[in-house]
């Protein structure tokens, strides 16, 4: 049985949304675009949020409209992907790097130790769907002795007059904290629509806007639009309407803007998230917690507690007493059995880039642990039981048959 690890939902509303938008005549950023940031508004209990090319452009276009960049510092997880982190670096700006918790998310003590005058920003990123800890984070922002620290360059910046909390959401579309939907929790939020991700529009991402009442909601989203079009007052669309050709170029933006034909994917998708997608992810996740729980070695992740809900889009499981040599023979074992497996992720400091630039992986030891044990199983609404079920065997196998080995050695 071959099993892959993340295969996009792709139905008849998905090609027939996608189709309708080619024989339009019309496959760049338009009304599907449009729809699908209503959709997500929405989703996310806003009332405005910009669709962009990818969730990377999504990170470094909300900096550059806060302000940050060379002599910037903003603080991010050790342990994520290392977009999180060059998005900051395309800035100009410098990441600090913090070590995490045991439930993945980011230490908000050692959040509080790196704080300087220099910091802008801080980026919690909800690894697999878990959400960060946002009461935390709120309150250290405005504390006073940390209130007292920030240093506004700019008049934006002199507005917040604090830290800015940028989450980096690309796996909790729809998780849950407190009662309020990833979206509502940070000054802004940004999605991932990748091709991996819990809605895909192949590549995309999304910003949701929740900054306090003191902005203007609209004005910030019509200013960020602005940026991903090259700062044009116009975008194509607009500019093929009668006399509509006029444009100027108001600001230095960047291309970032999300076409339609990939909003389209997104469109069909998200339209069934909360009905079909979501509730099968749950349903996996927690198939994978039922078969899993019996196995006193099986480490099985956050899902649900204490009013914290998951997206549930990587389910991680970890391995107790084992190290990175012995997961990896685990993970070239499961694969002989077909079935794809994923580790998530890599701390940026064990990468070449990150080595390079001075982080040191023994500085970030609970992101090193996680990483060392970590296994990301399949999980997306197509799996059936059986095939869960061969997943969990596949793993219980190859997990005993190496370390059987391991002892012998």
């Amino acid at each position: 049985m071959k099993i892959p690890f993340s295969p996009p939902y792709v139905d008849d509303d998905v090609l027939n949304e996608v189709q309708d938008t080619l024989k339009s005549g019309w496959i760049t950023t338009g009304p599907k675009v449009k729809a699908l940031e209503i959709e997500t508004a929405q989703l996310a209990s806003v009332s405005y949020a910009l669709c962009v090319n990818s969730a990377t452009s999504g990170l470094m276009l909300a900096m550059r409209w806060f302000g940050i960049g060379p002599g910037d510092e903003v603080i991010v997880p050790a342990y994520t992907y290392c977009a999180t982190a060059l998005a900051v670096i395309h800035l100009g700006a410098t990441p600090i790097m913090v070590d995490i918790q045991d439930d993945f998310t980011l230490d908000v003590k050692d959040v509080e130790k790196k704080i300087s005058s220099k910091t802008k920003a801080i980026i919690p990123v909800d690894i697999a769907g878990w959400p960060a800890d946002y009461d935390a984070l709120n309150q250290l922002v405005k504390r006073e002795d940390i209130l007292a620290m920030f240093d506004a360059q700019n008049d934006i910046q002199r507005v917040l007059g604090r830290l800015l909390i940028l989450s980096d959401a690309a796996h909790s579309l729809g998780a849950i904290y407190k009662g309020l939907p990833t979206g509502r929790l940070a000054d802004l939020t940004v999605f991932s629509f990748h091709a991996v991700k819990n809605i895909t529009t192949a590549e995309g991402g999304c910003i949701a806007i929740n900054l306090p009442n003191n902005f203007d909601h609209l004005d910030v989203y019509s200013v960020m639009r602005l940026m991903t079009l090259n700062g044009q007052t116009k975008d194509a669309f607009t500019k093929t309407k009668n006399g509509g050709w006029k444009y100027d170029i108001i600001l230095a933006g960047f291309k970032m803007n999300m076409p339609d034909v990939c909003a389209a994917i997104g469109l069909a998708q998200i339209r069934k998230y909360n009905s079909i997608i979501l509730p099968q992810r749950k349903k996996v996740a927690n198939f994978y917690t039922q078969l899993f729980s019996k196995y006193n070695w099986a480490k099985l992740p956050m899902l649900l507690t204490n009013g914290i809900e998951s997206s549930y889009h990587i389910f991680p499981l970890r391995i107790i007493g084992i190290n990175e040599n012995i997961r990896d023979a685990i993970i070239e074992d499961i694969s002989r059995k077909g079935v794809a497996v994923n580790v998530h992720f890599i701390p940026m400091p064990m990468l070449t880039l990150f080595k390079s630039m001075s982080y040191d992986i023994n500085d970030y030891p609970i992101s090193y642990l996680n990483y060392s044990c970590e296994i990301s199983l399949p999980i997306y609404p197509q799996l059936t039981i059986k095939q869960v079920e061969f997943i969990v065997n596949s793993i219980v196998e190859s997990y005993e048959k190496i370390r059987k080995l391991e002892i012998k050695i």
